[in-house]
């Protein structure tokens, strides 16, 4: 998707992030920071679209691959392509996550889980609102 008119120029140092990301945001995308259980704008949202990373406007998420986990952040079965995303090991806080990052940018996002619907692959992509932007303009995408 090179030719995507709605990507942002990725930043080329840490300023610059601090500049374009508000203190929350940089916190969650550039500090791999979490936003508090049930207080994201998008977890219960079910507008069609498509998810965009916020820091430089990647595709990510389809609206038709979320679903209501329950667990107090927006939840999806799949990333819009293998490549959109990129996983990684997270050992942090005593535990054993797999964090997922946008492949473009390597902002974080969430994290992944094997606990989402079986009939739908099994994956819960537990992401951040603070993360995202949902861009209603290509719903017919979705």
């Amino acid at each position: 998707m090179t030719d995507d008119p709605k990507l942002k120029p990725v930043a080329s140092s840490d300023d610059e992030w601090r500049e374009r990301l508000d203190p929350e945001e940089y916190e969650v995308l550039r500090r791999a920071g979490t936003e508090r259980a049930f207080t994201g704008a998008y977890t219960d949202v079910e507008d069609p679209g498509l998810y965009r990373c916020k820091a430089c406007g990647n595709p990510l998420y389809r609206s038709d691959a979320k679903f209501h986990s329950g667990s107090g952040w927006p939840s999806f079965t799949e990333a819009v392509s293998p490549d959109a995303v990129e996983v990684h090991e997270d050992r942090s806080y005593g535990m054993v996550r797999t964090e997922v990052r946008c492949a473009r940018c390597h902002s974080h996002l969430g994290h992944v889980f094997p606990d989402g619907p079986v009939d739908r692959g099994g994956l819960r992509f537990c992401m951040n609102s603070i993360a995202l932007e949902l861009d209603p303009e290509d719903a017919a995408a979705t």
